[in-house]
């Protein structure tokens, strides 16, 4: 500001081998990143590079002079600076001057302008100090004064540090860490009974995902993989680490608002997604030939999508594990499938049914695996258009809900077309059941849409609602979509969809109520 005064501030930079590796500014400012003047000086080497003189290490320049100038050098020296270095200089000449001195034990003299030596390891400068000083006052503000938009940016800053393969990526995100293990609260929450917040448990999930990210780096080296993972061990160790699972409250709650539900939740739409301009851009050094970072990236995402996993305990990691979803499969939608993509969905279906235990779409899974519904739907939908008996084959494979089939059904058995009441089991506690038996519902909505017209389809799609949805709630959803969709203004009456809506019908009313009701809605047809 032109009202201010100008200030001078005294500015050093030490380089080595192209990086930063310490600053001094006199300005006094305190922060994790570099003030303006460390900046300034930085951009002014950069740009006028001759204007900055290069100096051969003192080292090398004092063994160029002789005795005269030695005794010189060092008189100016300490008459330009005597209340600075003349206690320490008399203390200097006093220790080399008696030859039992430490001083004089060792060969040669320090020199802090010659730089580190070739095999010493050189990093950017961070101020660790001053990284643990403002995650403490961000966590000691609980969440308020954007301290938590504060901390998101730390982990950009981290992510970004990742990104340009910088080795302080790990060591800022190591002191920041060590804050969280430090912060006061949580030997609170576990003492009082009580959960932490959903807003900073996201920050913990996010510092979780950083970690993932880092011991996944094919560039590091072993001993450092090793060295975190004696650290994660450490940390994890300690009694007040929080658990991913989340937490195990007594009471269920209710998550039809906590997740998205409808058919339209996660995407008994395609056309709305803004086709991003995704390109195949080639990958070198790779097996097969044609394989780009974007079949690449595809591939990855389909093989974690489909992968076997059991459900968690915890409420939170529940919800974590349909949102994770249902973000990377809104991700996949956003890219045009073209012939070198779809051979990568081919390829990976067959793989996920043949898979075997790794599989979630494996011939036997575990009953308390993550159910695959959502996933079977954007694969349906994705092969139906190129390869019809895969995405049938895929989706119906998918429609399992093992939680349920393996508890003790209640109810009236001796009626046929009344559906047995099903009690879950309360160890393990799903509770997202809600939303994941809707996502199943939707599932095989999808295919009784898709296979109006095709007989044998639909009486494939019917027997496995039969088998695997227990809600009748859903079914009787279902009925209604089956009698919808078979009844449309546009076409002639789909009397295969009838007989479907009709069946699941009777599972859900009493028989002579649903023969009533169908019965007129035939003749309607008719």
């Amino acid at each position: 500001m032109q009202s201010e005064p100008e200030t001078v501030c005294n500015v050093a930079i030490s380089f080595d081998r192209c990086k930063i590796t310490s600053v001094t500014c006199s300005c006094g400012n305190k922060d994790i990143f570099y003030c303006a003047h460390v900046v300034a000086l930085s951009l002014y080497r950069i740009r006028k590079p001759d204007q900055v003189k290069l100096h051969l290490p003192i080292s090398e320049t004092l063994f160029q002079m002789n005795r005269d100038q030695l005794q010189k050098f060092v008189q100016y020296l300490i008459t330009v600076h005597h209340t600075e270095v003349l206690p320490t200089a008399q203390k200097l000449a006093d220790e080399i001057l008696s030859q039992n001195s430490e001083i004089n034990q060792v060969h040669g003299a320090p020199d802090p302008t010659a730089g580190a030596s070739i095999d010493d390891e050189n990093c950017w400068h961070l101020d660790e100090e001053q990284v643990q000083e403002q995650v403490k006052l961000f966590l000691s503000q609980g969440g308020y004064h954007g301290s938590g938009k504060q901390l998101n940016l730390l982990f950009a800053k981290v992510r970004e540090m990742l990104k340009m393969r910088d080795s302080n990526g790990a060591r800022m995100l190591t002191l920041i860490t060590e804050q969280f293990m430090a912060d006061p609260r949580l030997s609170l929450w576990r003492q009082q009974g009580t959960t932490m917040t959903d807003k900073y448990r996201q920050l913990w999930d996010e510092l979780g995902a950083l970690w993932m990210c880092i011991v996944l780096n094919p560039h590091c080296k072993l001993e450092q993989k090793s060295s975190w993972l004696k650290q994660l061990k450490k940390w994890n160790s300690v009694d007040v680490c929080p658990w991913e699972d989340g937490n195990h409250g007594n009471e269920l709650p209710n998550l039809t608002n906590a997740l998205p539900q409808g058919a339209n939740a996660n995407q008994e739409n395609l056309g709305q997604c803004k086709s991003l301009e995704y390109q195949h851009l080639p990958a070198h050094k790779f097996l097969e030939e044609g394989e780009s970072y974007l079949s690449l990236a595809v591939e990855v995402a389909l093989i974690g999508l489909g992968q076997q996993r059991i459900m968690p305990d915890g409420l939170y990691a529940q919800e974590k594990v349909c949102r994770n979803e249902e973000q990377l499969i809104s991700k996949l939608q956003e890219i045009e499938l073209d012939d070198t993509l779809v051979k990568i969905f081919r390829k990976q279906a067959v793989f996920l049914l043949e898979g075997g235990p790794y599989s979630g779409l494996g011939e036997v899974i575990h009953r308390e695996s993550v159910p695959m519904h959502t996933f079977a739907k954007y694969l349906f939908t994705s092969l139906l258009p190129h390869d019809a008996e895969l995405a049938y084959k895929t989706a119906l494979r998918a429609m399992r809900l093992l939680v349920l089939e393996s508890t003790a059904p209640s109810g009236d058995l001796s009626r046929p077309h009344h559906i047995a009441s099903v009690v879950p089991n309360r160890y393990p506690r799903w509770f997202t059941l809600s939303h994941i038996e809707s996502q199943q519902c939707e599932l095989a909505s999808t295919m009784l849409t898709a296979a109006k017209g095709d007989v044998r389809r639909l009486e494939t799609v019917l027997e496995s609602i039969q088998k695997n949805i227990h809600s009748s709630s859903h079914i009787f959803k279902l009925a209604q979509d089956a009698f919808k969709i078979a009844t449309l203004m546009d076409s002639l009456p789909d009397i295969t969809l009838l007989k479907v809506s009709l069946e699941l019908g009777l599972q859900v009313f009493p028989s002579s109520v649903v023969i009533i009701i169908e019965e007129r809605n035939l003749m309607q047809c008719w």
